[in-house]
């Protein structure tokens, strides 16, 4: 189809290709060499690593929701005196392979959370209220910051959900300014911590790249949704953020056209931002290599 083309005309052409045919096509497109995939998200049809990774041409690693564990271990019968023991035996298993690990507690309680890791006894009782429920979605505040400190203990890098979203979540609860107490209280720990999307909060979120080492950021959601105002997007959060601390994230899912969209408008956003500064082309390249593929290699360890 030619550029422009009617959606009827586009809907139409995608159905007569196939999905599998028109994924191949379009993924092949968008120049991926690696694709990190939280598998928290439900639904059965959505495809495997090894199926996203052969219709991409790319590598696929997963990055795994530590809320979607402790649901695990609840579904599966465990006491609320044995659930923080199970719990990690679950978590050490499910991130033997992994590249990363994710949390979604600013859509199950915000980002207003005590930032002290939780005693034993605390999640224990805690896990007594959760388990006699029996709806099974983890949403107490004491075993969310649990998991999220248990995350942080496997090394890996810890993904946070910040900004926009859903409308399961509270906005203004997901201000990552919000998360400046944790973030000091885990300095030390070793693991590198990922503001996700962030907008319209990425300024404070690139505040928080720029002071603390072990914080990093994306506004990988932010891109598809502003459309023509992604450079200006990139351009905010670049004011505060080092230039070794911003990733490329599409937050695509389901559908291959976002993938192509994400990629797009970030790399015209990204161009244009660049082509902005005092410095020279070899500048620019080393600099959007950083921020496309090379800050992701190093923080992921691809």
């Amino acid at each position: 189809l030619p550029p422009g083309a009617d959606a009827g005309d586009y809907v139409a052409r995608r159905a007569e290709l196939g999905g599998e045919e028109a994924n191949l096509r379009l993924l092949a497109g968008v120049s991926l060499e690696a694709l990190l995939v939280d598998t928290g998200l439900a639904g059965d049809r959505l495809l495997g690593l090894d199926e996203l990774a052969r219709l991409s041409a790319a590598t696929a690693r997963e990055l795994v929701r530590l809320e979607s564990v402790a649901e695990e271990v609840a579904a599966a019968g465990v006491g609320a005196a044995e659930f923080e023991a199970a719990f990690g035996e679950a978590l050490d298993r499910r991130t033997a392979g992994a590249v990363g690990v994710k949390s979604i507690i600013a859509y199950r309680h915000g980002l207003d959370f005590d930032p002290r890791r939780p005693s034993s006894a605390e999640v224990t009782s805690a896990a007594a209220r959760w388990l006699a429920g029996g709806d099974g979605r983890l949403d107490d505040e004491v075993l969310l910051r649990h998991v999220l400190w248990e995350g942080l203990g496997t090394g890996l890098p810890l993904q946070l959900h910040t900004g926009f979203g859903d409308p399961d979540l509270n906005l203004s609860r997901c201000d990552p300014a919000l998360l400046t107490d944790f973030l000091r209280a885990c300095a030390d720990v070793g693991s590198p911590v990922l503001l996700l999307h962030c907008y319209p909060y990425h300024r404070q979120a690139a505040y928080l790249a720029n002071v603390f080492p072990h914080v990093y950021l994306d506004v990988g959601l932010a891109i598809p949704h502003v459309g023509r105002r992604a450079a200006a997007v990139l351009a905010e959060t670049l004011e505060l953020a080092p230039f070794h601390k911003l990733l490329y994230s599409s937050d695509a899912y389901g559908l291959a056209e976002l993938y192509v969209v994400a990629a797009a408008l970030f790399r015209e956003a990204l161009t244009e931002v660049l082509e902005a500064l005092r410095i020279g082309p070899g500048d620019r390249e080393r600099i959007a290599a950083m921020i496309g593929s090379g800050n992701a290699r190093r923080v992921y360890a691809l």
